[in-house]
């Protein structure tokens, strides 16, 4: 199966973005087409050779042919017309804003495209964490307690407490506020991002879980659980500095709480909708009891460090998906109309 790698975007995530597709240029044994997205939102075909952090922090990409979208997939221009770049499954890897907020996924389902990602719905209700909040209660998922401030107003949690600006992830903008005198500065930060703002407890020294999965015709499918390193919090430095090397291990925890975990994991893909999509779940475990952390359905790198073989869970992904039936449009009740008309008359 040939897939074609969308990474990029007009995004706070925008780099982390060419992070991932590198690290999924060295994870995925497959035929790869690599479709930069600028920050003005247009498309490049990127030469497999061409896919490094250097290439694109100097702009070299400028020089690539540029890409269109239409029905059928993405296309190039030339003298003697248009062709196809020859994709049969598109993988939306753009982290954040355009790649999780719905933009991309609406672009694919419009135009009828074969793609792994989250869709349109669960694109909106994961990219903020306080919709978030409202799926995990849906999907009967317990999450901290919380709330949402904007600019001018302050937390009435009491502390310490953490701030992450609603709809970025990475860690960005993210800070632990322990004492009055730290809040101005955490609140600048992350109004800096973000016009919204969720509040949480902060609990030092909690493990914390990730587990990612994907629903196949086998059934959904999990990786292994792991618990990362972390020092206070898990910031983005720890997170992404190398995680495109990362090798994981399953977390040295209880049957008990494995259970829990992937008990809540299976409610959120299913009750949020994730068909089509490889997502990884951030769960905090407190007294023997799973919590949301939140919802990345795009994680980093596809999180393929967390399978044991990734190509084969991806292709397995891939000839699941299923495009949108089309609905047929026969005009026969404007015709009606016309013709009722016309005998009244």
């Amino acid at each position: 199966m040939n897939y074609g790698i969308v990474f990029g975007g007009a995004s706070w995530e925008h780099e982390i973005s060419i992070v991932s597709a590198i690290a999924i240029k060295r994870a995925l044994k497959a035929n790869l087409k690599f479709i930069f997205v600028d920050a003005n939102r247009e498309f490049y075909l990127i030469e497999p050779s061409d896919m490094r952090a250097n290439f694109f922090s100097s702009k070299k990409y400028k020089k690539c042919k540029k890409l269109y979208l239409k029905d059928g997939g993405f296309i190039t221009h030339n003298i003697f017309g248009v062709k196809s770049i020859g994709v049969d499954c598109y993988i939306n890897l753009i982290h954040g804003c355009d790649g999780e907020d719905g933009k991309i996924a609406g672009l694919f389902e419009f135009y009828s495209l074969k793609f792994i990602g989250p869709r349109l719905e669960a694109s909106v209700m994961s990219y903020s964490k306080v919709l978030t909040k409202f799926l995990a209660l849906k999907c009967g998922v317990k999450t901290l307690k919380y709330e949402v401030i904007t600019r001018g107003q302050k937390p009435n949690l009491s502390l310490p407490y953490i701030l992450k600006p609603s709809h970025l992830g990475s860690s960005i903008g993210v800070s632990v506020v322990s004492s009055q005198k730290e809040l101005d500065y955490a609140l600048d930060v992350g109004f800096e991002f973000d016009k919204e703002i969720l509040v949480e407890p902060f609990i030092d020294c909690v493990r914390e879980f990730n587990l990612a999965g994907f629903m196949s015709d086998n059934g959904l499918e999990l990786s292994i659980i792991e618990e990362p390193k972390k020092d206070k919090m898990l910031d983005f430095n720890q997170k992404y500095m190398s995680f495109s090397s990362s090798n994981s291990q399953e977390a040295d925890i209880s049957d008990k709480i494995k259970d829990k975990i992937k008990e809540a994991f299976n409610r959120i893909y299913i009750g949020g909708g994730f068909d089509g999509a490889i997502i990884r779940c951030d769960f905090f475990v407190i007294d023997d009891e799973v919590y949301l952390n939140e919802i990345n359905p795009n994680p980093g790198s596809l999180a393929n460090y967390l399978f044991s073989d990734f190509t084969s869970s991806i292709n397995r992904l891939a000839n699941s998906v299923k495009i949108e039936r089309k609905i047929p449009v026969d005009y026969k009740y404007i015709n009606s109309i016309t013709s009722n008309k016309g005998k009244l008359a």
